[in-house]
């Protein structure tokens, strides 16, 4: 299902499955060399979690502990998927956003769980991208947090948390993002379950009229 181009009609159909069964599939998926596929099971599993969550919170949180651990080093792997999946659980489900959205930003925190792999600082970053996007309220205070990326010689580095800093509206950022208004290097970023490439120019310009 996840292979599917209508990624709305699968995730209906993949909500009719039995939630906690559903779950271990996902995880595996979110390790996919598939990119797509990868992304599909983020959305997948931001359904199947907020659809839990309506009736069963703690097994939910259970599910947003599991992610975090994958982020931990002590769990002995790497956390391919994991922040983007807590990032659109937080965005779709203001309650988990709420209680989990810190340890989220906390990634990208050099006074806390910093993440030194550049590959898993993406993922941080689009997951906070999310959010910000979905409830920006919610998280003003990572804007400081985002600001020492916005300088990034890596583009995806920079444009992502360009994406995500832009709806904090936050003077530590607005600076910073008014350098990046002409910046026309492209990257590729999931948008509304599509890969879409983008400048980094008129990916702000568009997140700015949303």
């Amino acid at each position: 299902m996840l292979e599917e181009k209508d990624v709305e009609k699968s995730l209906i159909e993949i909500r009719r499955m039995p939630l906690r069964q559903a779950v271990n599939p996902l995880f595996s998926f979110l390790y996919s060399t598939n990119e797509l596929i990868r992304w599909h099971a983020v959305s997948a599993m931001g359904e199947i979690v907020c659809a839990l969550a309506e009736t069963d919170m703690e097994a939910a949180r259970v599910i947003m502990r599991r992610l975090m651990w994958n982020l931990n080093e002590e769990s002995g792997g790497i956390g391919w998927g994991s922040a983007e999946a807590m990032g659109e659980i937080c965005a779709r489900n203001e309650s988990l956003g709420l209680e989990f959205a810190k340890i989220l930003i906390s990634c990208i925190d050099p006074r806390q769980n910093f993440i030194e792999n550049e590959k898993l600082q993406q993922g941080v970053l689009w997951g906070i991208g999310r959010l910000s996007n979905a409830r920006p309220e919610q998280i003003k205070y990572a804007a400081r947090h985002l600001a020492p990326f916005l300088t990034s010689p890596d583009p995806i580095l920079r444009g992502l948390a360009a994406w995500g800093a832009a709806p904090l509206k936050d003077s530590a950022t607005d600076p910073l993002l008014k350098g990046l208004s002409n910046d026309h290097t492209e990257i590729t970023i999931y948008l509304d379950h599509r890969l879409v490439i983008s400048t980094l120019s008129s990916l702000l310009r568009s997140r700015g009229r949303s």
